[in-house]
């Protein structure tokens, strides 16, 4: 079977070299081995990325120690081990130096700091970190797009690509581990990049992935229902995400207001914050029109969602963000305002955005649309929460003249609490609903289509619902379901160029897949500006 390989970790060209010993009087319980004279360019968790010269990091997994591939970091070149004890025992028969740590993960970003010289106190670029339910990645991309009109150089680590001054790398995870995350920094800063935006997940919080860095603004979307499979409740996702609001990991924040939790944010928040808010979208409209800057919606077209964003002393603007959905221009709105947090002067946005009549970004696989001049639109979305399906499907009826069709399916081996919320949503939110496989990884994908056919069903009994697997079959069967004035919310795939299939990344793309179903039926579909993982025996 055909799979993808996993994009490269990014390291600097010219990493600093560190001495051993050094390190060990920093971080060390004990120390196995000589140590003198070693140095090392660099440190990593997976043998699968190491280069020579560099410290390998073993941690306990779930199913072995990380230390049983010691001969392996060895054999590939690395100069040292970094373990606790009970990995030290395990790789002594390398014969390389070990260093021991009480607990390897908890110390990997201030090892990692320390190693590439990218801790609070070194010189570093302007550092925004986004986090939240939905919307992180979109903010991520907004700013990061926003910079570029500035003439900023920019750099980017999101669910979706990591950008550097420029260049594109397709993502890994939603924050890389932390001795990637240093390394990426490091080399961000060596190509004179200004400012950079990350996406900042309640697991990179909780795994220790961003320990070490501490951001110049951080922004806090909404919380809804998701990753329950992580934390036992909400109340305990929730409590993942405060960390990022103290002066540990942040100087200021900027707080949305359109979720509960963003009050709560505001509330135990450690650091300076700003708050902003979006009546038209908010659990509690009279809280957000009272917070320090409001947007409001002032049209929505297919083209984007015109808004005005207004706070103290008078000071509004209007602009476009280039994607459908008040919640993209909540989301924009965040992204000014951190901006303006982070001291880029409302002047210079104010005028760069009456220059260019919009705000310019792409934001890959969020409410991509997908179609020609004629016939159905087709959105292809990365949303895979109850929260997003609501907005989005809102989004694309209010853009919609005819019938509006969702199309998605669940994750294997994710929160399976959610699923009825997310079938229940998506059948509330269309005249049509197509369910098929998304990732369905070591699941039955069968079993995962019937409970959310069982979770529509129960919303709606006589609602107009299909299934089809494998999603090929399916996207084409729901072109043939609709026509000219019609659209097709494709919910989950979003950018990603693979699906998960018992371990296996199979090569795949909805986007492509979308706009091959639309020719297949005789509608234009645009050339593809995004990579085509598989061939055409798809």
């Amino acid at each position: 079977m055909t799979t993808t390989s996993l994009p490269p970790v990014l390291r600097p060209a010219e990493p600093p070299l560190r001495a051993l010993t050094e390190l060990a009087d920093r971080f060390a319980r004990d120390v196995r081995g000589d140590l003198t004279g070693v140095q090392l360019s660099g440190i990593t968790l997976a043998t699968a990325d190491l280069r020579a010269g560099e410290a390998f990091v073993a941690i306990r997994g779930v199913n072995r120690h990380g230390a049983e591939l010691a001969q392996t970091a060895a054999e590939q070149g690395a100069v040292a081990i970094i373990t606790d004890a009970d990995g030290a025992d395990i790789a002594a028969s390398a014969g390389l130096p070990i260093v021991v740590v009480d607990d390897p993960r908890a110390v990997l970003g201030d090892l990692s700091a320390w190693v590439y010289g990218t801790g609070a106190t070194d010189p570093l670029p302007l550092l925004l970190g986004t986090t939240g339910t939905n919307g992180k990645t979109s903010v991520s991309h907004l700013l990061q797009g926003i910079l570029d009109q500035l003439g900023v150089v920019s750099g980017l680590s999101s669910t979706a690509e990591r950008h550097i001054a420029g260049e594109v790398i397709v993502s890994r995870l939603t924050t890389p581990e932390a001795s990637e995350m240093h390394a990426l920094l490091a080399l961000m800063r060596e190509r004179a990049v200004e400012a950079v935006a990350v996406e900042v997940s309640a697991q990179a919080l909780s795994r220790h992935r961003v320990d070490g860095i501490v951001f110049d603004v951080a922004g806090f979307t909404n919380l809804s229902h998701d990753h329950l499979d992580d934390y036992a409740d909400m109340e305990e996702y929730f409590q993942a995400k405060l960390p990022l609001f103290t002066p540990e990991r942040a100087r200021r924040g900027v707080i949305s207001l359109d979720s509960p939790f963003g009050a709560r944010v505001v509330e135990h928040s450690g650091i300076p914050v700003v708050t902003v808010g979006t009546p038209s979208i908010a659990a509690d409209p009279a809280a957000a029109e009272a917070a320090d800057w409001v947007v409001t919606i002032d049209d929505e077209r297919q083209a984007g969602t015109v808004f005005t964003l207004t706070g103290p002393s008078g000071r509004s603007l209007t602009t476009l963000v280039p994607v459908i959905g008040q919640h993209m221009a909540a989301n924009a709105g965040l992204a000014i305002v951190m901006l303006l947090e982070a001291g880029y002067a409302w002047e210079r946005l104010v005028e760069t955005f009456q220059r260019d009549g919009q705000i310019v970004a792409h934001l890959p696989g969020r409410t991509q649309f997908i179609s020609g001049e004629s016939g159905p639109a087709v959105y292809v979305d990365f949303g895979h929460s109850p929260d997003a399906f609501e907005k989005t499907l809102a989004a694309v009826r209010r853009v919609t003249p005819g019938k509006v069709l969702m199309l998605f399916g669940a994750d294997g081996d994710r929160d399976a609490t959610k699923r009825f919320d997310m079938a229940r949503t998506a059948v509330e939110g269309s005249d049509i609903l197509v369910v098929t496989d998304h990732h369905p990884r070591f699941e039955d994908p069968a079993s995962i289509r019937a409970t959310l056919i069982e979770g529509a069903r129960r919303a709606q009994p006589d609602a107009e619902i299909h299934e089809y697997s494998p999603p090929e079959k399916a996207i084409v069967a729901a072109v043939g379901m609709v026509g000219d004035g019609d659209a097709i919310l494709w919910a989950g795939p979003g950018h990603q160029d693979y699906r998960d299939i018992r371990g296996v990344r199979t090569p795949y793309s909805a986007r492509e897949l979308a706009r091959r179903a639309l020719i297949a039926a005789g509608w234009p579909a645009p050339e593809p500006h995004w990579p085509v993982p598989y061939d055409d025996r798809v």
